[in-house]
């Protein structure tokens, strides 16, 4: 594991900030996913140094990190602005207008699925369902809910995010 190609050196994140994570769970079998959940709220994202440190100190091979990383869509592989959007495309969504919402929030925002604006405000990614049918369409930012969304709605959403970030 010494040699580490140049992208993951130049990550450069304090790995440090792991270590309580590390001591507690390096060694119980089967805590992959709870010491990569730590790291991503320690980060925000995974890193990769901070990937190869974990396989390095559970004895995981660096490739199954990186597959558990990249399998389950709770984790991020690149930063996210302050506003991560998360906005549902389940069945019930879709039927009641989350296409014309989300063309709304990518024109307003001027990024597509995945981006993050280039003032590194607002992320926006589609996910297959936020378990919120009832309100649908319906998006998530950080931990707030927003239903029955329309695209002058979501729009005045992230405008009033935007000024309140901005004061």
């Amino acid at each position: 594991m010494e040699d580490k190609c140049c992208c993951c050196q130049k990550e450069g994140s304090d790995l440090s900030l792991l270590e309580p994570v590390l001591k507690e769970y390096a060694d119980m079998p089967g805590s992959l996913i709870t010491i990569l959940q730590h790291a991503q709220e320690i980060y925000g994202y995974l890193p990769v140094d901070v990937m190869w440190h974990v396989a390095e100190r559970t004895g995981v091979k660096p490739a199954k990190v990186l597959g558990v990383a990249t399998f389950y869509t709770q984790f991020r592989l690149k930063p996210v602005g302050k506003y991560l959007i998360m906005l549902c495309q389940g069945t019930a969504c879709h039927v009641n207008g989350s296409e014309l919402v989300l063309a709304a929030v990518k024109d307003e925002l001027n990024i597509e699925d995945g981006g993050t604006t280039e003032d590194g405000l607002f992320s926006l990614k589609t996910v297959a369902c936020l378990g919120c049918c009832s309100l649908s369409p319906v998006m998530m930012i950080n931990e707030e809910t927003y239903g029955t969304l329309t695209p002058e709605k979501a729009v005045k959403i992230i405008r009033e995010l935007r000024g309140a970030a901005n004061e």
